[in-house]
């Protein structure tokens, strides 16, 4: 799959979720380089990325990455786990083009897998994710030998993109996942959605090491990728897009991050 990309004075740093969840790696990544300029793509007008056959959504990542590289992103970080099945397990994914530099994609969920091949063999490890994530078993393939549980905790980002994030529904669903999970010594919270309600995972799981895969991306990112390029000043700051309804995403985005959006591109493919 070939990505063209059109000239840039500069790399710029491109984040991709379905939807809000890759805020938290957007913030993450603001914490430390306040300056840097990213393009953010929600696809949330598109049909969830857990539910998309494997090559629909692979195909439909594409597009995305098409639409970004057009717009001057050379780096592109997947902020979904969901839509990292349809990577390889690479520390970047290059689909080269005759007439252009490759535009670089990294998937999260390899840096979780990552994070949790570093606990020790002797501890248990939990795993939460969307349906799409779990059923892949990407993260089992790398952790094998560890004792390892998963989840499937397909309601939890639901409830994040609406913005509740503590009604009565929310907690029912999460005693339910986690009852399993209560004692594991780490938790992977394979979702981007997920440590938007950190506090509420470790209190389920009370002795366990949260594992946050956005966290892990960015320490990757910042030895592989020239991130202290992209942070020199540009004529412009970070972009906003949604295939989904602006206000929508501006709402999710305050509540579950905190993220103020002063102006959000309505996008389409």
């Amino acid at each position: 799959m070939a990505l063209t990309r059109t000239s840039s004075s500069a790399p710029r740093l491109g984040i991709l979720d379905w939807g809000i969840g890759g805020f938290g790696l957007y913030q993450l990544i603001k914490h430390d380089r306040p300056q840097l300029p990213i393009t953010y793509w929600s696809d949330a007008g598109f049909t969830p990325y857990g539910k998309v056959p494997p090559r629909a959504l692979a195909a439909r990542v594409r597009a995305v990455a098409l639409a970004l590289a057009a717009d001057g992103v050379t780096h592109l970080a997947i902020a979904c786990n969901a839509a990292s099945t349809a990577l390889p397990l690479a520390h970047d994914v290059r689909w080269p083009d005759d007439s252009a530099e490759p535009l670089q994609i990294a998937g999260v969920l390899e840096h979780g897998a990552r994070a949790a091949a570093a606990v020790s063999p002797k501890r248990s490890i939990g795993i939460v994710g969307g349906r799409r994530t779990i059923r892949s078993l990407s993260y089992l393939r790398q952790l094998p030998t560890h004792r390892v549980r998963q989840r499937v905790a397909q309601p939890i980002s639901a409830f994040i993109e609406a913005g509740e994030l503590n009604s009565a529904a929310l907690h029912a669903s999460l005693d339910a996942i986690m009852q399993p999970l209560r004692n594991v010594d780490a938790l992977v919270l394979a979702c981007t959605h997920y440590p938007a309600i950190a506090a509420l995972w470790q209190a389920r799981a009370p002795r366990a090491a949260l594992i946050d895969p956005a966290a892990h991306m960015w320490q990757w990112m910042q030895g592989a990728w020239p991130i202290a390029a992209m942070a020199k000043p540009q004529l412009d700051g970070d972009r906003y897009y949604t295939t989904g309804a602006v206000p929508a995403m501006k709402r999710a985005a305050r509540l579950a991050f905190g993220v103020a959006l002063s102006h959000v591109r309505k996008a389409s493919l």
